[in-house]
């Protein structure tokens, strides 16, 4: 019988899933728009970056801070000050120079952390055998 067919239902549930999973990426898409203006106005209020306050405990991101441009990590080390700074005062950056664009999302050194994460997979997998 068609029914019992079992050629067609894997296509049909194929369509489904393939349903399914376009909804959820354009539902995440939007939830995940939505977190990144609250975590931009959230970072902007003290003049911080997204990588500012990545945690340096981290192996990877500490590794990729080693290796960081000491201009970058300078400026990292300013930023944070600076919020602490405001914090502590109760003020907000835009009180202190309200007409600089901010780069909240400029990214200096995130594509190393990714590549150190990679990299550190990468041997994880190929030694995986040595166990």
């Amino acid at each position: 019988t068609f029914a019992n067919d079992t050629s067609v239902r894997p296509q049909s549930t194929l369509t489904m899933t393939s349903l399914v999973r376009m909804y959820a990426d354009k539902a995440m898409g939007v939830v995940a728009n939505f977190y990144r203006k609250a975590l931009a106005a959230e970072l902007q209020q003290y003049g911080l970056r997204y990588e500012d306050v990545l945690n340096d405990d981290i192996p990877e991101v500490a590794e990729a801070l080693k290796y960081a441009p000491e201009d970058v990590k300078t400026a990292r080390n300013r930023r944070l000050k600076r919020a602490i700074d405001l914090d502590f005062k109760k003020k907000i950056y835009t009180d202190y120079a309200p007409d600089v664009e901010q780069e909240t999302f400029k990214l200096e050194f995130y594509d190393e952390v990714q590549k150190i994460k990679a990299r550190n997979e990468e041997f994880i997998m190929l030694n995986s055998h040595k166990k």
